[in-house]
């Protein structure tokens, strides 16, 4: 009987057409891995780790490492907002002239993609806040502070924004007046360190109100480059060139302040070397203040060719949550470093800032994956 009914069933599987298969490994013919296969795969990893553990680096060690060195000079100096502006346009200048140099070209120049009219806007624009927010230093705003009410870039790129024709959804909205109170809390916090007479109060709110218009202008900036790279397309390194090439001869009215300044750094303690006959016999000394200036110029270049690298590879949420990350990894390292005692307000101001920031970022994330998929129907 039970032959029977096995036969029956190989009857109907032949008869509906189901092959049988054996499932049994057949390890003993295959092959292993060639070492062409594990050399192919290794080539198309091994670069790709590289170039993140690279961007890492830039932005964290380069930008941690540039504020690191911006409090060592403005714990010492902080009247020298110029001459720090001064030192980072330089340096990126000097790059940015070896990679566009070319012998060919009668400019002596690579061809530019982005009309130098349109470079000209934007060279203002950058040149005034980069100079507004060094010299809110002189104002009693400390580097914590300074990076916490730098952090709040959403609340005027918003109202900014809205004026310019822009529409934002009611989370966005929210996340920008949570922001706001962070940012007030953080002001108000640092103001009971600052002290309680009217001079410094009203030192200390001037600084307030410098950052302020830095933060304005920087959102007019950020719309205007937007619709510059829309246009002409996204040629981040010539607009890192001439922003900071031609932005040099706007300094030409601030070369007494700049030379005062830097006299001042040169008179700083020298820098304690290793302690070699080679050394001692060169008698090298390096004043304190003007290694950190050098140090900060240099990465400076570093910090901000990381993020421009971070933001050519990934979504518009992925730099803003790194950001964040960095600028609370670098409020950190203040603290630490610099001895930094930051009050309640300060603290709680600043979670409120990053917490509205990440929402502010993550909104407008969504949104932009709305329109693509609005688009593709």
């Amino acid at each position: 009987m039970a032959r029977g009914a096995q036969r029956r069933k190989s009857a109907l599987e032949d008869a509906a057409g189901i092959s049988k298969i054996d499932a049994r490994p057949h390890l003993e013919g295959r092959a292993p891995p060639t070492r062409s296969a594990i050399s192919a795969i290794a080539q198309a990893t091994i670069p790709v780790w590289v170039q993140t553990a690279a961007m890492i680096g830039l932005i964290f060690g380069g930008c941690c490492s540039n504020v690191f060195a911006l409090e060592a000079i403005v714990k010492a100096e902080p009247q020298t907002g110029h001459l720090l502006t001064f030192a980072q346009f330089l340096f990126v200048a000097i790059e940015g002239l070896i990679y566009h140099f070319d012998t060919s070209s009668k400019t002596l120049l690579k061809p530019n993609q982005i009309p130098i009219h349109r470079w000209l806007i934007q060279i203002l624009l950058y040149f005034s806040v980069s100079i507004l927010n060094n010299y809110a230093f002189g104002y009693s705003i400390s580097v914590p502070v300074h990076i916490i009410l730098r952090s709040g870039g959403s609340m005027t790129t918003l109202v900014v924004g809205w004026l310019w024709g822009k529409r934002y959804s009611k989370v966005q909205v929210l996340s920008v007046l949570i922001l706001t109170v962070g940012i007030v809390l953080s002001a108000w916090g640092d103001s009971k360190g600052v002290g309680q007479t009217e001079e410094s109060m009203a030192k200390f709110i001037t600084g307030l109100a410098i950052l302020f218009v830095a933060q304005v202008i920087s959102a007019f900036m950020g719309l205007y480059i937007e619709g510059t790279y829309t246009r002409y397309g996204n040629h981040y390194r010539e607009g890192l060139f001439y922003s900071h090439f031609l932005s040099l001869f706007l300094f030409i009215p601030f070369i007494p302040s700049i030379q005062t300044q830097y006299h001042k750094l040169l008179k700083s303690p020298p820098l304690p070397l290793p302690t070699s006959r080679f050394l001692q016999t060169l008698q090298i000394q390096i004043p304190r203040q003007v290694f950190f200036l050098f140090l900060n110029a240099g990465t400076h270049y570093f910090c901000i060719r990381g993020v421009n690298i971070l933001a050519s590879r990934s979504s518009a949420l992925t730099v803003t949550v790194v950001l964040n990350i960095r600028k609370l990894v670098s409020l950190l390292l203040s603290i630490w470093l610099f001895g930094n005692a930051l009050n309640w307000g300060v603290v709680i101001g600043a979670t409120v800032v990053f917490g509205g920031g990440f929402m502010y970022a993550a909104e407008s994330q969504r949104l932009k994956g709305v329109q693509k998929r609005k688009k593709a129907k």
